[in-house]
């Protein structure tokens, strides 16, 4: 658990009970894909390792989930990231996910990869600036078009941004 002195944000690992206020921060972005409670419980009991929760006076006030790919566990996929409406713009996101980086279970990841709508900018800033403040590479490739998600979704394109390789000493 790390705590940020000068504004007293805390960043710690999920735990299940973090499912409802984690839907509920989801929900309120009106941006990213709103997955069930459950799901979101299951992250912080079976996934908390690669996961990190903001939390200012008692709120969950952010929440990156991620997973190290079974394929490639050089591989960290950054699935959602999420910072409330009354604290964007403040670098948390970053700072989650910097401090996610430090996790052990993220010890010998290089590359961090995230599919991202073309309407979210502020995950295309946040990835895009992560890279440039390092110095480290970043493509973006395909990823998943609108047409395999379903019909009556209206889903974007998620093209995959890929941030490395680099040498995890974050």
């Amino acid at each position: 658990m790390a705590v940020n002195t000068e504004t007293e944000i805390i960043y710690r690992k999920p735990v299940a009970k973090d499912g409802a206020s984690v839907w509920e921060l989801i929900r309120d972005t009106e941006t990213l894909d709103l997955n069930s409670p459950y799901c979101y419980m299951l992250l912080g009991d079976y996934f908390n390792d690669t996961c990190m929760i903001a939390e200012h006076e008692g709120d969950i006030i952010g929440f990156i989930s991620a997973f190290r790919s079974p394929r490639n566990q050089d591989r960290l996929f950054v699935w959602q990231v999420a910072v409330a409406r009354t604290h964007q713009r403040q670098g948390i996101a970053k700072t989650m996910l910097t401090n996610l980086l430090k996790q052990k279970a993220c010890l010998g990841v290089r590359f961090i990869e995230a599919t991202i709508s073309p309407s979210n900018m502020a995950s295309h800033r946040l990835f895009l600036s992560f890279a440039e403040q390092r110095s480290i590479p970043s493509t973006v490739t395909a990823g998943y078009g609108a047409d395999m998600f379903p019909d009556r979704t209206n889903h974007e394109d998620e093209p995959m941004f890929v941030i490395g390789p680099f040498f995890n000493q974050m």
